[in-house]
């Protein structure tokens, strides 16, 4: 791992400077490089985002935030939810609480996309809000929940229909709510992702075989939402090569791998593409070349790129961690291999992370401690 020192304050005020340039991002612009990254918070009670939720946003755009997208919500479907409390982007009185959390957030100078969610077969049959239907994915298997041996069942043509439906309804609610655009989940192992993944998506039909081919249900729902939303709407998809069933585990091992698993995606629509790592600054085929995974997306599709990976923190995952120096998105910012960075767990512990880096004052942001995902700061 980069030694990530903390004895560089004029460097990280100058890096953090640049990212408070606005972003171009074609017919679409930011008043900073920063967004806030979807991090699940699970605070709204029957699915619904109170006031709470809204402020906790509001602080976070009033802080220096370009764009916010919000935790991932659930989209219209049974087989969707798999843990409590996450909101619901559907139905009259969910879709009315984000209203007000957009309203909040675009009223203190920042941009907004929900990021929709359907979690695969992370759900089983006793989980979540609702109870007694077990997890879907592209085949029959239990890779999500391995120690369990209720299975994952296998889509149906209808089922698959349906869900990409129900991503396409969300959007167009999102687009009617006057959201500047949203986010599919395509990462992480969930959903659309095991249907990227070689080892969850084993089906024979149109919507399996190789690594192009198994972009389809990607590419179906993308097309469905561009059909409902029309051509402008920003419309971002966040992807990864890790899994939470497997961090090590590839998509792609070659950039013509990972232009297989794109390139339909974007023309299929998609117009920002939200590059998910653990580590954002480390080569993600170092035999290629110095790129990120990031970087080599937008040399790959020449679209506009979200990079997230372990900003402002001095190591991955849920554990307590330090604020650490931005010395680490010198080479990327150099390169432009990105035009919006996506910080994480550090701006959920501080919301005022993107000011204190502006002004070189980086070690004095509060430092990410589990006890921080129990309150909405």
């Amino acid at each position: 791992m980069v030694p990530r020192s903390m004895q560089t304050g004029s460097a990280d005020a100058a890096l953090a400077e640049a990212l408070f340039e606005p972003a171009d991002l074609g017919d679409w612009s930011l008043p900073t490089r920063i967004a806030m990254a979807p991090m699940s918070r699970y605070k709204c009670p029957d699915g619904v985002p109170h006031p709470a939720v809204a402020e906790y946003y509001r602080r976070r755009a009033e802080g220096g935030v370009g764009l916010i997208i919000t935790e991932a919500t659930y989209i219209d479907h049974p087989t969707a939810p798999s843990y409590e409390h996450v909101p619901n982007f559907f139905g009259e009185t969910a879709l009315a609480g984000w209203a007000y959390v957009r309203k909040a957030v675009q009223g203190a100078g920042a941009s907004i996309f929900p990021q929709l969610w359907h979690t695969g077969s992370f759900r089983q049959s006793w989980m979540g809000p609702v109870k007694g239907i077990s997890g879907v994915g592209p085949s029959a298997n239990t890779n999500a929940f391995t120690n369990h041996a209720e299975p994952t069942k296998a889509m149906s043509d209808r089922e698959i229909a349906e869900i990409v439906d129900a991503y396409a309804r969300a959007a167009a609610d999102a687009q009617r709510l006057g959201f500047d655009g949203v986010e599919i989940h395509g990462a992480h192992g969930y959903l659309i992702d095991e249907f990227f993944w070689e080892r969850t998506n084993r089906r024979t039909d149109r919507f399996g075989g190789n690594r192009r081919e198994r972009t389809r249900f990607a590419v179906e729902i993308v097309r469905e939402i561009r059909n409902r939303v029309g051509s402008d709407f920003p419309l971002s998809f966040r992807f990864s090569q890790w899994k939470q069933q497997d961090y090590k585990v590839r998509l792609a091992e070659t950039p013509t791998q990972l232009a297989d698993i794109l390139e339909p995606l974007v023309e299929a629509g998609v117009s920002i593409l939200h590059a998910s790592t653990r580590r954002f600054w480390e080569p993600e085929f170092p035999d290629e070349a110095d790129l990120t995974l990031a970087g080599w997306t937008k040399k790959l599709t020449g679209l506009p790129v979200i990079m997230v990976g372990g900003a402002g923190l001095d190591r991955p995952g849920l554990k307590e961690a330090m604020p650490a120096s931005l010395d680490v998105l010198a080479r990327p910012l150099e390169r432009g291999d990105f035009d919006v960075l996506a910080v994480g767990r550090a701006l959920l512990a501080d919301p005022e992370w993107a000011l204190k880096a502006r002004q070189g004052r980086i070690s004095e942001c509060r430092p990410y401690t589990k006890e921080l995902l129990k309150r909405l700061d």
